[in-house]
């Protein structure tokens, strides 16, 4: 990996990480576990229209480990792992038959796809009563968290490869 890239993909995981931290001093909109804008998501959305799947996971995964790190929770980083790496997924897929004009709807896919990787976990760790009945509140969230998120990447897009997204 040449240096410019690697400088670049360090940049974005510096901004996704005070993102996060930055975030993490909001106070909730909504007074549920989990509920949360997601904003450093809009990095992960940028990047995966802009680089490698290698490069995005790295971006990724360096993100998980040093916000939990920051955040001194590494007990959610099982939750936010489970659900980035669908998240992911997912929006790796959609990138190749979402037109660019509607990155948004890629965004939306991966926040719920976030949300059901933090369900699996937790329906393994709590148990699947309480939890899977707090799945509809975290779809709801995640697609207007999702919207919002890959509306904001989207632009950032725009402006960076203008050709691509009109």
């Amino acid at each position: 990996m040449k240096a410019g890239k690697l400088t670049r993909l360090a940049l974005l995981t510096a901004l996704a990480l005070i993102i996060f931290i930055v975030e993490l001093h909001f106070p909730n909109l909504i007074p549920l576990p989990g509920v949360k804008l997601g904003l450093a998501n809009i990095i992960t959305v940028y990047a995966v229209y802009k680089y490698s799947p290698k490069e995005v996971a790295l971006i990724v995964v360096a993100r998980l480990i040093l916000g939990a790190l920051f955040a001194g929770n590494f007990s959610a980083l099982m939750y936010s792992g489970a659900g980035a790496t669908l998240c992911l997924a997912g929006m790796l897929l959609f990138k190749k038959v979402i037109p660019y004009r509607y990155i948004w709807l890629s965004s939306i896919v991966g926040a719920i796809l976030h949300n059901t990787g933090q369900i699996i976990v937790a329906v393994l760790i709590i148990g699947p009563f309480v939890v899977v009945s707090y799945y509809p509140i975290l779809i709801i969230s995640g697609c207007i968290a999702g919207a919002f998120t890959g509306i904001c990447a989207q632009l950032l897009l725009k402006r960076d490869m203008p050709e691509r997204c009109s």
